[in-house]
């Protein structure tokens, strides 16, 4: 009976030291545990107000009529900068847009210099012919168009892996604005700082690694003096700055949307022989 006794007594107080044991785990794990879910519930919530801000933007724009858009045409002159400082005169400049992957810019007061930038292929025609464009440049129109704010919102925020950080509000063109990014699963960013009031866009940028210096460079464009055609608010004044110093600004005298373009418009070999003409 003794020994039963202490056999019971023994398995009491194990039981206490298990019970114990479980009760000192769940204390230590259980507040991990909240804290992970606060932090998950706080990521949603900022992610939420992000795609809001964004869809916001996006009816600002134009709502559908913007997201379905077949193609843009600018016309204007752009100015040219070095350290921020313009060099003298301004060049008359054609721009037409086709999404997804089509752009023309056509150069000088005579249309005789013209760009094409198709799928991932870059041509430059003029009275000579036509020959591929120079690596550089084509690799910077590319990256410009990748991170372009329509990029943003046709690719990257309808992609389930793309993370939505709203960060607050700052000032952008001497505005209020709200600041967005969206980080890629590549692990690429595009900010978007949009007017508080009227949620039309301010100012976009990206940054990315130069190949041969290894060091981070900082590409932005600023939008202003927004004049609304055919129901679309267009930005008449836009910006180029590479790490915060102007590099372009395009200076919009005409815009039309949706045209109806020739079958060959895209065909650089045509553009070639009519310039040669």
């Amino acid at each position: 009976m003794k020994r039963n006794g202490i056999g019971l007594r023994y398995k009491i107080g194990l039981s206490y030291k298990i019970g114990i044991a479980a009760l000192a785990a769940l204390i230590l794990v259980a507040p991990r545990t909240t804290r992970t879910q606060t932090v998950d519930d706080d990521a949603a919530k900022n992610a939420q107000k992000a795609r809001s801000a964004l869809n916001a933007m996006v009816q600002a724009l134009g709502g559908q009529a913007w997201l379905d858009m077949k193609n843009e045409m600018q016309q204007g002159h752009v100015a040219a900068f070095f350290h921020s400082q313009p060099d003298l005169g301004t060049t008359d400049l054609w721009q037409f847009h086709s999404w997804p992957d089509k752009d023309r810019v056509e150069v000088t007061k005579h249309r005789d210099v013209v760009e094409f930038y198709i799928g991932r292929d870059g041509w430059e025609v003029t009275y000579r012919g036509k020959k591929p464009m120079q690596k550089d440049l084509l690799e910077d129109y590319l990256r410009r168009r990748d991170h372009s704010i329509e990029t943003a919102v046709k690719v990257w925020l309808k992609d389930p892996n793309t993370i939505l950080v709203y960060e607050g509000q700052t000032m952008a063109e001497r505005h209020m604005a709200e600041q967005v990014t969206l980080i890629s699963a590549q692990n690429e960013s595009i900010t978007i700082q949009m007017d508080e009031q009227s949620h039309l866009p301010l100012r976009r940028s990206f940054q990315w690694r130069d190949p041969l210096y290894k060091d981070k460079n900082t590409d932005a464009e600023e939008y202003d003096d927004y004049h609304t055609i055919e129901g679309f608010p267009t930005p008449f004044s836009i910006t180029r700055l590479k790490n915060d110093e102007i590099v372009r600004q395009y200076y919009v005298t005409k815009v039309e949307y949706n045209r109806q373009l020739p079958d060959d418009f895209w065909n650089v070999d045509t553009a070639a022989q009519k310039i040669k003409k």
